[in-house]
């Protein structure tokens, strides 16, 4: 009779301990099934909501921008959260820049360098960037851009004198030093009011061309193509180079932005 109570209180520890190793072993699993899928899939949705936030702050400062330029508001400033990349100022002397060129048959009328406000995400090998006034994003290790936000260039024929005016604005980002921040910032631009230029040509010699040459480091060629031949449906006549409709009145507005801090 002892010996059979002994053996029960045995069996009941080993079936106890038994339990236990199972929900262990359960445990261990789960944690390495959360740590090899779950977590790299937690890293991909993070670094992919930084950049859905990024494209919105960048749209948030061109419109900033465009309350410098076209409402003549003296300052602005906006505060965001910069996760996951670095934004950085490129200014109008950096080496190489873009630039575009405006022209008729005598000549250039416009060179213009504009710079680059950039956010660069290696984790999600993303670049976004505000160039010429227009949002512009791109993959780090592929070719191909793509325009978030458009700048605003547009030719107009009056109905009743039946004249066509071309519009282009050049905006410029500045700053006097190289400036870059991660993490939360400030983003601070005036509006150089003494380098605000007007240009009107009237009666161009047609054809009027606008050449566009990318950094090579951030080609953003392709966002600029769509956008010039499809958006405006102006022609392309030879890589990168552009031919404007007739146009009785050509405008070219330059705007110089300077970034106070990031």
């Amino acid at each position: 009779m002892v010996m059979h109570k002994i053996r029960e209180r045995d069996e009941q520890g080993i079936s106890e301990s038994i339990g236990f190793m199972l929900i262990f072993t359960l445990i261990i699993v789960g944690i390495g099934l959360v740590t090899l899928y779950g977590y790299p899939l937690l890293l991909e949705q993070q670094v992919n909501a930084d950049t859905r936030i990024m494209e919105k702050n960048m749209i948030v400062i061109q419109n900033d921008i465009k309350s410098l330029t076209y409402k003549s508001v003296p300052y602005k400033e906006t505060s965001l959260k910069i996760g996951g990349g670095m934004l950085t100022v490129y200014n109008t002397t950096a080496n190489p820049t873009p630039s575009f060129i405006i022209s008729d048959l005598n000549g250039p009328i416009a060179v213009f360098n504009p710079g680059q406000l950039q956010y660069e995400s290696v984790s999600a090998q993303q670049v976004i960037a505000i160039e010429n006034g227009a949002v512009i994003t791109r993959p780090i290790y592929q070719p191909g851009s793509v325009m978030l936000a458009e700048p605003r260039w547009f030719s107009d024929t009056d109905p009743i004198t039946s004249k066509t005016t071309t519009v282009i604005y050049l905006i410029g980002i500045n700053s006097t030093d190289i400036l870059s921040r991660t993490g939360v910032g400030t983003v601070q631009m005036q509006l150089q009011q003494d380098m605000t230029n007007y240009t009107e040509v009237s009666a161009p010699s047609n054809p009027i061309i606008v050449t566009y040459t990318p950094d090579p480091a951030n080609d953003f060629s392709d966002a600029w193509r769509n956008y010039i031949t499809i958006s405006l449906n102006w022609v392309e006549t030879a890589p990168n180079t552009y031919q404007l409709p007739t146009s009785d009145t050509l405008i070219i507005k330059k705007y110089d932005i300077m970034v106070k801090g990031l």
